[in-house]
């Protein structure tokens, strides 16, 4: 039988409790949130649910939940507060830190077997699928654990990282020359990454694709890629129909998320190029990905990254509406400063 925990000062509530649950759970029972942290750090793999009083002594139903929250407890251990009060605050505040229901006073039998029931076995059922997913995530670990040891994949990787360093030396070459003619450089940085074995390996499991070396190199056009952090809009066009222009550059593909945004307000321009790399005794084409930004998309883009593998973030609907509504300042902020260098420029000419 799965265990519930019922937690409440006052006697009488516990034994109703117990009356009405222990035909179908082991109930155990708990005085105040001191006895209930004891008995949970003893039993919270058993443990299916807590029922939780709010108003007691030594330790209240709030300081309870944080203590839960704290131990990393609460997300696998559902709590149903037990209270007498209807105020939509009182709720809020224990909604906001995570309760998943209520069980209102006076007792109705039905209504607390319902809601204990279908709460311990919504978190049985979410917990059964984390544990997949660990699961899931050590095999991943244990593949990309054998990518690392192979041979064939880390002269692959040797050649990624060759391919990181041909457009870096073409980029340094044109900022050069950019500087030398217009007296401002086209970009402020660059910033170059390998994808991780565990990366590769879950892309590639994703689509369904074998994990070999050839698969790699056939599906995958991000593994080597580079970042280029430009001060304004027209400088990421110059510069990319500079580097498209390059003779011996292949341009496979091009997504431009400035002038057609993605619905999050995501902003930047991706090339995919086939770039040479001259080895020992061979020349080779590797697919490489360049992304161009502003230092404004960049800052943006950080800032979502951060939202969307961040867990347990509140108000996450309200965050990313604001982000939206950042994307489009920061697009009208661009333009604007551009124009702002265009007249200092036709200024500078003039003179």
């Amino acid at each position: 039988m799965q265990r519930i925990l019922v937690v409440d000062d006052a006697e009488i509530n516990r034994e109703l409790l117990r009356n009405i649950l222990e035909d179908e759970y082991e109930v155990d029972l708990a005085a105040d949130g001191e006895e209930a942290v004891g008995k949970l750090k003893e039993h919270q793999n058993r443990t299916a649910a807590v029922l939780l009083d709010l108003h007691m002594p030594k330790m209240d139903g709030f300081a309870v939940i944080s203590r839960l929250k704290e131990k990393g407890w609460l997300r696998r251990i559902p709590v149903l507060v037990i209270s007498s009060e209807d105020a939509a605050e009182i709720e809020t505040r224990c909604l906001a830190m995570g309760v998943s229901d209520f069980i209102h006073k006076p007792f109705e039998a039905s209504i607390v077997k319902n809601r204990v029931k279908n709460t311990a076995e919504l978190f049985a059922c979410k917990n059964q699928l984390e544990q997949k997913v660990e699961e899931q995530h050590r095999i991943i670990e244990m593949q990309a654990e054998k990518l690392r040891e192979s041979e064939p994949f880390n002269r692959l990787m040797m050649e990624y990282r060759s391919a990181i360093m041909e457009v870096e030396t073409r980029l340094k070459v044109l900022n050069g020359e950019f500087s030398q003619m217009y007296k401002r450089n086209p970009f402020e940085s660059i910033k170059s990454r390998l994808k991780t074995p565990t990366s590769i390996y879950e892309k590639l499991a994703r689509k369904g694709y074998p994990v070999t070396v050839e698969s790699i190199r056939e599906h995958l056009s991000d593994v080597a890629g580079l970042r280029v952090i430009c001060s304004f809009p027209d400088d990421i066009y110059r510069l990319a129909d500079f580097l498209t222009k390059q003779d011996d550059f292949i341009l496979l593909r091009q997504k431009d998320y400035i002038k057609k945004p993605k619905p999050n307000g995501y902003r930047s321009l991706h090339l995919i190029l086939s770039v040479p790399i001259f080895l020992s005794n061979e020349k080779k084409y590797i697919k490489t990905e360049v992304q161009f930004r502003t230092i404004a998309m960049d800052f943006w883009a950080s800032l979502e990254h951060k939202l969307r593998y961040k867990k347990d973030v509140a108000n996450t609907v309200e965050i990313e509406e604001q982000l939206r509504a950042c994307a489009d300042s920061i697009e009208m902020l661009d333009y604007q400063m551009q124009d702002i260098r265009n007249k200092i420029d036709l200024s500078d000419t003039a003179v």
